[in-house]
């Protein structure tokens, strides 16, 4: 009986120490309103913004990138580093500071080349 017993507490205590593959973290899907076709770029949710907008920054590489928000005259007048992992980054745009105007966002690598550009109008 003691035997039994030890087999069975043995088996409980393997059976409770092995790793539980069966539920994996999946990386959220991106909504189709930010699906960007090519292998690099940035893509606005919508071109029309009064506080905040998602948008996508897709790279091929992972690393540091600056997005850098340009007024009418070409201007830099907000620029933010974050870092980003190969494909789909689902970001926020936050604009409650900017004026009403037409501005330009645009996505640069570590060594300030342009990845992506696209225009978006702050109501």
């Amino acid at each position: 009986m003691k035997k039994t017993l030890l087999l069975l507490l043995g088996v409980l205590v393997l059976s409770g120490c092995r790793k539980d593959d069966i539920f994996t973290e999946m990386p959220e899907p991106t909504p189709n309103l930010l699906e960007i076709k090519s292998t690099v770029g940035i893509k606005l949710e919508s071109a029309f913004v009064t506080s905040e907008v998602s948008m996508n920054v897709k790279t091929e590489t992972s690393g540091v990138v600056t997005i850098k928000i340009f007024d009418i005259s070409n201007r830099v007048v907000s620029k933010e580093t974050t870092t980003v992992k190969v494909g789909d980054n689902i970001l926020k745009v936050y604009t409650s500071a900017l004026p009403s105007s037409a501005y330009r966002i645009g996505l640069f690598d570590s060594n300030n080349k342009m990845l992506g550009i696209t225009d978006f109008n702050k109501l």
